[in-house]
Protein backbone atom coordinates (compact mmCIF):
# COMPACT_ATOMS: atom_id res chain seq x y z
CA UNK A 1 0.00 0.00 0.00
CA UNK A 2 1.07 3.34 -0.69
CA UNK A 3 1.60 6.22 1.62
CA UNK A 4 -1.25 8.75 2.10
CA UNK A 5 -1.06 12.62 1.36
CA UNK A 6 -1.57 14.91 4.55
CA UNK A 7 -3.68 17.45 2.10
CA UNK A 8 -5.85 14.41 1.52
CA UNK A 9 -6.32 13.09 5.12
CA UNK A 10 -7.58 17.40 5.71
CA UNK A 11 -9.89 16.76 2.47
CA UNK A 12 -11.55 13.98 4.23
CA UNK A 13 -11.94 15.47 7.75
CA UNK A 14 -13.64 18.89 5.83
CA UNK A 15 -15.59 16.38 3.70
CA UNK A 16 -19.42 16.01 4.73
CA UNK A 17 -21.10 14.62 2.42
CA UNK A 18 -19.13 11.90 1.14
CA UNK A 19 -16.79 11.01 3.40
CA UNK A 20 -17.01 7.00 3.78
CA UNK A 21 -17.31 7.25 -0.07
CA UNK A 22 -14.20 9.02 -0.41
CA UNK A 23 -12.00 7.05 2.15
CA UNK A 24 -13.01 3.97 0.62
CA UNK A 25 -12.37 5.09 -2.98
CA UNK A 26 -8.58 6.46 -1.27
CA UNK A 27 -8.49 3.16 0.06
CA UNK A 28 -9.18 0.91 -3.19
CA UNK A 29 -6.43 3.64 -5.33
CA UNK A 30 -3.61 2.98 -2.72
CA UNK A 31 -4.01 -0.64 -2.37
CA UNK A 32 -3.49 -0.54 -6.20
CA UNK A 33 -0.07 0.90 -5.27
CA UNK A 34 -0.93 4.11 -6.80
CA UNK A 35 0.64 7.47 -5.51
CA UNK A 36 -1.37 9.71 -3.79
CA UNK A 37 -1.28 13.39 -4.12
CA UNK A 38 -3.45 16.56 -3.79
CA UNK A 39 -4.52 18.31 -7.30
CA UNK A 40 -6.90 20.63 -8.42
CA UNK A 41 -7.85 20.67 -4.69
CA UNK A 42 -8.93 17.14 -5.06
CA UNK A 43 -7.26 13.72 -4.07
CA UNK A 44 -5.37 12.88 -7.27
CA UNK A 45 -3.80 8.92 -7.34
CA UNK A 46 -0.56 8.47 -10.20
CA UNK A 47 1.72 6.13 -11.56
CA UNK A 48 5.37 6.99 -11.49
CA UNK A 49 4.44 11.33 -12.87
CA UNK A 50 1.30 10.08 -14.74
CA UNK A 51 -2.07 10.99 -13.11
CA UNK A 52 -4.02 8.06 -13.48
CA UNK A 53 -7.31 9.02 -11.39
CA UNK A 54 -9.20 11.57 -9.41
CA UNK A 55 -11.64 11.23 -6.69
CA UNK A 56 -14.36 14.06 -7.41
CA UNK A 57 -17.02 15.23 -4.82
CA UNK A 58 -20.42 16.46 -6.05
CA UNK A 59 -23.59 17.87 -4.93
CA UNK A 60 -25.47 14.59 -5.92
CA UNK A 61 -22.51 12.05 -6.07
CA UNK A 62 -19.14 11.17 -6.01
CA UNK A 63 -16.72 9.52 -8.75
CA UNK A 64 -13.52 8.12 -9.50
CA UNK A 65 -12.38 9.54 -12.53
CA UNK A 66 -9.51 7.93 -15.25
CA UNK A 67 -7.72 10.27 -17.11
CA UNK A 68 -7.58 8.27 -19.82
CA UNK A 69 -10.86 6.58 -19.34
CA UNK A 70 -11.57 6.60 -23.11
CA UNK A 71 -8.97 4.36 -23.47
CA UNK A 72 -10.44 1.49 -20.86
CA UNK A 73 -12.02 -1.45 -22.56
CA UNK A 74 -14.90 -0.70 -19.94
CA UNK A 75 -17.20 -3.53 -22.02
CA UNK A 76 -19.82 -2.94 -19.20
CA UNK A 77 -20.31 0.44 -19.74
CA UNK A 78 -19.50 1.20 -16.17
CA UNK A 79 -18.28 4.72 -16.85
CA UNK A 80 -19.46 8.09 -17.96
CA UNK A 81 -18.37 11.05 -19.81
CA UNK A 82 -18.21 13.55 -17.28
CA UNK A 83 -19.91 15.83 -20.22
CA UNK A 84 -20.28 16.78 -23.52
CA UNK A 85 -16.60 18.76 -24.07
CA UNK A 86 -14.74 16.13 -22.31
CA UNK A 87 -12.33 13.82 -25.02
CA UNK A 88 -10.86 11.65 -22.95
CA UNK A 89 -11.62 11.37 -19.23
CA UNK A 90 -13.89 8.61 -17.87
CA UNK A 91 -15.60 8.11 -14.24
CA UNK A 92 -17.65 5.69 -11.89
CA UNK A 93 -20.17 7.86 -10.71
CA UNK A 94 -21.32 6.68 -6.33
CA UNK A 95 -24.19 7.42 -4.58
CA UNK A 96 -23.15 5.17 -1.38
CA UNK A 97 -20.41 3.16 -0.14
CA UNK A 98 -22.58 -0.12 -0.92
CA UNK A 99 -22.67 1.23 -4.55
CA UNK A 100 -18.28 1.66 -4.29
CA UNK A 101 -17.96 -1.78 -2.31
CA UNK A 102 -20.36 -3.84 -5.73
CA UNK A 103 -18.09 -2.79 -7.68
CA UNK A 104 -14.96 -3.23 -6.05
CA UNK A 105 -13.11 -5.82 -8.34
CA UNK A 106 -14.09 -3.88 -11.35
CA UNK A 107 -12.37 -0.58 -9.65
CA UNK A 108 -9.08 -2.37 -9.23
CA UNK A 109 -9.19 -4.13 -12.65
CA UNK A 110 -9.90 -1.04 -14.66
CA UNK A 111 -6.58 0.77 -12.18
CA UNK A 112 -5.03 -2.13 -13.09
CA UNK A 113 -5.81 -1.45 -16.98
CA UNK A 114 -5.03 2.31 -16.89
CA UNK A 115 -1.44 1.73 -15.02
CA UNK A 116 -0.75 -0.35 -18.02
CA UNK A 117 -2.03 2.46 -20.58
CA UNK A 118 0.09 4.94 -18.78
CA UNK A 119 3.08 2.68 -19.20
CA UNK A 120 2.63 2.09 -22.47
CA UNK A 121 4.42 4.47 -25.68
CA UNK A 122 0.87 4.73 -27.33
CA UNK A 123 -0.54 8.49 -26.93
CA UNK A 124 -3.69 8.98 -26.30
CA UNK A 125 -5.16 10.47 -29.89
CA UNK A 126 -7.04 13.59 -29.24
CA UNK A 127 -9.06 15.23 -31.16
CA UNK A 128 -8.16 19.08 -30.71
CA UNK A 129 -10.44 20.91 -28.50
CA UNK A 130 -12.90 23.33 -30.33
CA UNK A 131 -12.91 26.79 -29.05
CA UNK A 132 -16.98 27.39 -28.52
CA UNK A 133 -17.80 30.71 -29.35
CA UNK A 134 -17.91 33.59 -27.57
CA UNK A 135 -20.97 34.86 -25.65
CA UNK A 136 -22.01 38.04 -26.89
CA UNK A 137 -22.55 39.27 -23.03
CA UNK A 138 -18.69 38.32 -22.42
CA UNK A 139 -17.37 39.62 -25.59
CA UNK A 140 -19.55 43.05 -24.57
CA UNK A 141 -17.40 42.99 -20.82
CA UNK A 142 -13.90 42.63 -22.43
CA UNK A 143 -14.64 45.28 -24.97
CA UNK A 144 -15.69 48.11 -21.98
CA UNK A 145 -12.58 46.86 -19.75
CA UNK A 146 -8.98 46.50 -21.06
CA UNK A 147 -7.52 45.02 -18.30
CA UNK A 148 -10.51 42.50 -17.92
CA UNK A 149 -9.37 41.66 -21.95
CA UNK A 150 -5.77 41.23 -21.16
CA UNK A 151 -6.26 39.31 -18.10
CA UNK A 152 -8.30 36.67 -20.27
CA UNK A 153 -6.62 36.38 -22.83
CA UNK A 154 -3.37 35.53 -20.54
CA UNK A 155 -5.78 32.77 -19.57
CA UNK A 156 -4.95 29.17 -21.18
CA UNK A 157 -6.93 28.25 -23.88
CA UNK A 158 -8.51 25.75 -21.27
CA UNK A 159 -9.51 27.93 -19.15
CA UNK A 160 -10.53 30.51 -21.14
CA UNK A 161 -12.82 27.19 -22.92
CA UNK A 162 -14.26 26.31 -19.57
CA UNK A 163 -15.64 30.32 -19.20
CA UNK A 164 -16.80 29.99 -22.50
CA UNK A 165 -18.72 26.99 -22.20
CA UNK A 166 -20.23 27.87 -18.10
CA UNK A 167 -21.41 31.53 -19.63
CA UNK A 168 -23.03 30.08 -23.46
CA UNK A 169 -24.72 27.25 -21.78
CA UNK A 170 -27.32 29.74 -20.04
CA UNK A 171 -30.64 29.61 -21.87
CA UNK A 172 -31.27 33.22 -20.98
CA UNK A 173 -29.02 36.41 -21.99
CA UNK A 174 -30.09 37.60 -18.64
CA UNK A 175 -28.64 34.48 -17.15
CA UNK A 176 -25.80 34.91 -19.13
CA UNK A 177 -24.92 38.17 -18.38
CA UNK A 178 -25.01 37.12 -14.00
CA UNK A 179 -22.19 34.30 -14.82
CA UNK A 180 -19.88 37.08 -16.51
CA UNK A 181 -20.45 39.38 -13.17
CA UNK A 182 -19.80 36.28 -11.47
CA UNK A 183 -16.49 35.83 -13.71
CA UNK A 184 -15.18 38.78 -13.64
CA UNK A 185 -13.29 38.52 -10.34
CA UNK A 186 -11.82 35.40 -10.92
CA UNK A 187 -10.41 36.17 -14.63
CA UNK A 188 -8.95 39.23 -13.03
CA UNK A 189 -7.20 37.36 -10.61
CA UNK A 190 -6.13 34.60 -13.69
CA UNK A 191 -8.25 32.06 -12.08
CA UNK A 192 -10.07 29.18 -14.25
CA UNK A 193 -13.80 28.49 -13.71
CA UNK A 194 -12.70 25.67 -11.45
CA UNK A 195 -9.60 26.28 -9.86
CA UNK A 196 -9.66 26.81 -5.85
Amino acid sequence: MSSKNAKVDAFIKSEKKWKDEVQLLRQIALDSGLTEDFKWSLPCYLHGDKNIAIIQNFKDSCALMFFQGSELKDAKKLLKSPGANSQSARRFEFTSVTDITKLKAAIRSYIKEAIKISESEAKTEKKPAKMPSMPAELKQALDKNKKLKAAFEKLTPGRQRLYLIHIESAKQAATRTSRVEKCIPRILQGLGLNDR
